[in-house]
């Protein structure tokens, strides 16, 4: 299973961004796919998920200003960053995990500047 990542970018404060995320290869179709991010000296953290029934869940940092989705025909994860802050910048990692098996996408960089 490969996860490409496309949408980062550098953002002014209180911009958007959207993220997507593809997967491809051998995938059971009963999945959860997510966001994490990471910043330098920091551990990965949790961003927001959805499960292949649409189940959602986000961090506290992040309701209501971002929004999770999926299109399951595409295999495809999106992530709607609104009100974006400084606070925000990261390096966004696509996760798609089944049963005790996850793959991780290669990263994408996001920089909001204040």
């Amino acid at each position: 299973v490969q996860l490409v990542e496309s949408g980062g970018g550098l953002v002014q404060a209180g911009g958007t961004l959207r993220l997507s995320c593809a997967a491809s290869g051998t995938i059971s179709s009963i999945n959860t796919m997510g966001w994490y991010r990471q910043g330098p000296g920091k551990q990965r953290e949790l961003v927001a998920t959805i499960t292949s029934g649409a189940g959602t869940n986000y961090a506290d940092s992040v309701k209501g200003r971002f929004t999770i989705s999926r299109d399951n025909a595409k295999s495809t994860v999106y992530l709607q960053m609104n009100s974006l802050k400084p606070e925000d910048t990261d390096v966004y990692y696509c996760r798609l995990s089944h049963q005790w098996t996850v793959y991780w996408g290669q990263g994408t960089q996001v920089t909001v500047s204040s």
